[in-house]
C-alpha cells in the first residue's frame, strides 16, 4: 500500500468514525499533537482523550444544525512523501435524507507516526 493509499484510508476512517459519532474511535483517526486552523485560529489537541471530549461536545451543535452525516465529495492527493501526505478535500454535510446543506473545502495532512497513519493537521474554509 502506498503512502497515498494509507492517507486515503486515514481519511476514510476519520469520516466513518465521525459519522458514527464514536468519539473514542474518532480520536484514533488522528496523530498528536493534532492541529486545526479554522476561523482564523489555531487549536492544538495533545491527546486522544482531549479530542474525544471536544468531539462529544460538538455533537450537540452538529445535530442542532440538522447534520446527519458527512460525505467526502472530492479527495485529491496534493503531495506524497515518506511520512506525510497533503490532501485537498471537499466535504458535504448532509441531512438524514441525504440533502447537502453545507459544503466546504479543507486541507489535511496525514502523517505516519510510530507506524500509525492518521490525520495530524486540518485547515478548513467552513462558514
Amino acid at each position: 500500500m502506498t503512502n497515498a493509499d494509507q492517507a486515503r484510508e486515514a481519511v476514510r476512517f476519520f469520516i466513518e468514525t465521525f459519522n458514527a459519532q464514536n468519539h473514542t474511535q474518532h480520536a484514533k483517526a488522528l496523530n498528536y499533537p493534532h492541529i486545526r486552523l479554522a476561523n482564523g485560529r489555531f487549536a492544538r489537541l495533545d491527546s486522544e482523550e482531549q479530542f474525544a471530549e471536544i468531539s462529544a461536545a460538538n455533537e450537540t451543535r452538529l445535530r442542532g444544525e440538522g447534520w446527519d452525516h458527512t460525505v467526502v465529495r472530492t479527495l485529491e492527493i496534493v503531495h506524497e512523501g515518506e511520512d506525510k501526505v497533503h490532501i485537498a478535500i471537499t466535504n458535504d454535510r448532509c441531512q438524514e435524507d441525504g440533502k447537502v446543506y453545507k459544503s466546504f473545502e479543507t486541507f489535511w495532512i496525514a502523517t505516519e507516526v510510530d507506524g500509525h497513519w492518521g490525520i495530524q493537521f486540518r485547515s478548513s474554509y467552513l462558514r
